[in-house]
């Protein structure tokens, strides 16, 4: 079924997050969390969200809104946290999107208590939020990068 009237509304306001997850919890729904800029999608970034979408019944992405993005590198992004969060929430693995401004997404973390944490990268870096998914009886998991 074709209903993009309905992409925009998996674009999750972080107060409703909470909410959300308990709903979806009631339905016996799995909960995975990964987070990014995401600023000009290609695909690694493809690959890496199909990997983390397989982690659980569904996906949800936080997002580096774009003053967070500023503190994290010298340039602007791209494309701006709306555009970013639109074409996020267009993919069929991703369920929501939710967009936070601090330099990592830990608030999210705590609000959502995921089943799986997922992160891409070095499976020797700390993982922001792991103390507390673990602690919630989740597990964290770190995909390799995907090859250039």
């Amino acid at each position: 079924m074709k209903r993009a009237d309905l992409i925009p509304g998996k674009i999750i306001p972080a107060g409703l997050l909470s909410q959300k997850a308990a709903g979806w919890r009631l339905l016996g729904k799995t909960i995975a969390f990964t987070d990014g800029i995401f600023d000009i999608l290609h695909a690694s970034h493809i690959s890496s969200l199909s990997l983390a979408a397989a982690e659980a019944d569904l996906l949800i992405v936080g997002l580096n809104g774009d003053s967070s993005v500023k503190k994290l590198k010298e340039a602007q992004p791209v494309n701006n946290q709306d555009a970013r969060a639109l074409l996020l929430v267009s993919l069929v693995m991703v369920d929501g999107v939710v967009i936070f401004e601090e330099e990592t997404p830990l608030a999210l973390i705590k609000l959502l208590l995921p089943d799986v944490l997922i992160k891409t990268g070095d499976a020797k870096q700390d993982v922001v939020g792991a103390k507390e998914v673990k602690a919630a009886g989740g597990r964290v998991v770190i995909n390799p990068p995907p090859p250039e």
